[in-house]
């Protein structure tokens, strides 16, 4: 056989290897989830719930942005499931400020019920959809983040939100782009020691803040104080901070740090390693692109 005769073979047996499947499945009422695998869906596979950005007022499941980032981890044999969740500010016409924190409050409370119905959802039907449910992780874009880092902290503490879900089920692991916690009983802190989680935050976004915005015991704790409270309390995470840059780390990771979100699965999850790790990236050529303003 020719090289020429062989190059074609090669290339369809690395696509045929990394190929993926994409079902698309109803969860809750007319909430759908879509189901990315490089395998038949029945296969048993660690999987990653994904929850994607956009301020909790619009966003899709399957934007054509976060397509590297799900056929990156679909390759390395995760099963990623990318769900629909009820936008709670899509018609909030009020302001939010540190006086009026209660639409987002109840927007977040919405996106975390509803990531809990699709995990219980997953629960359910583990055999047939071929979930580890083990190993079930979170990940999540700006106010997705959001939920991801919220959902985690209330199933941690065993909150009134989190009785759709076994008492003894968490959450394996939390990756999280440019999220937040909001707390109404001051700085956030866990019953059970959290997840191993991964964040990564601008310096100077001013979408979801990169530290905190507090009002008496109402808080609003970016990537920076969480990355505090893990030290001090010697929970295992990996922080990058990335300077000058705000927003536009809300979706970055996903296209420049695949191989880092797969080591650190990898490094905290399967070997279990107990590492506190903070890095300062500056990339001193790179522009600002992002001008959206501060959540409504």
């Amino acid at each position: 056989m020719s090289l020429r005769t062989m190059i074609p073979i090669l290339l369809l047996s690395t696509l045929n290897v990394f190929s993926q499947h994409k079902t698309t499945l109803t969860y809750s009422d007319t909430l759908k989830m879509d189901v990315y695998s490089n395998q038949d869906i029945q296969v048993k596979q660690p999987c990653v719930l994904f929850v994607f950005g956009g301020g909790f007022f619009m966003g899709h499941r399957d934007a054509d942005y976060y397509t590297d980032y799900f056929n990156k981890l679909a390759q390395h044999n995760y099963k990623v499931i990318s769900i629909d969740y009820r936008l709670g500010l899509k018609d909030n016409n009020k302001k939010i400020s540190p006086l009026n924190t209660k639409p987002l409050k109840d927007a977040i409370d919405l996106a975390v019920t509803d990531l809990y119905d699709a995990t219980a959802y997953l629960i359910k039907n583990a055999d047939k959809l071929g979930i580890d449910t083990s190993m079930m992780m979170l990940s999540g874009s700006s106010a997705g983040a959001i939920t991801v880092l919220q959902a985690d902290w209330e199933k941690r503490n065993h909150t009134t939100l989190t009785l759709q879900l076994p008492e003894d089920f968490q959450y394996k692991a939390v990756l999280s782009f440019a999220g937040a916690i909001l707390s109404y009983k001051g700085k956030p802190s866990y019953k059970i020691p959290p997840a191993p989680t991964m964040l990564f935050h601008g310096t100077d976004d001013k979408v979801v803040t990169y530290n905190k915005i507090r009002l008496f015991n109402k808080g609003f704790f970016g990537s920076k104080a969480l990355a505090k409270k893990f030290r001090q309390n010697k929970y295992p995470y990996y922080f990058q901070r990335v300077e000058g840059m705000g927003h536009e780390v809300a979706g970055s990771p996903m296209k420049e740090n695949l191989d880092d979100i797969l080591w650190f699965i990898d490094t905290y999850v399967y070997k279990k390693k107990q590492y506190l790790i903070e890095v300062d990236f500056n990339d001193l050529q790179r522009k600002r692109t992002f001008n959206m303003q501060p959540m409504r």
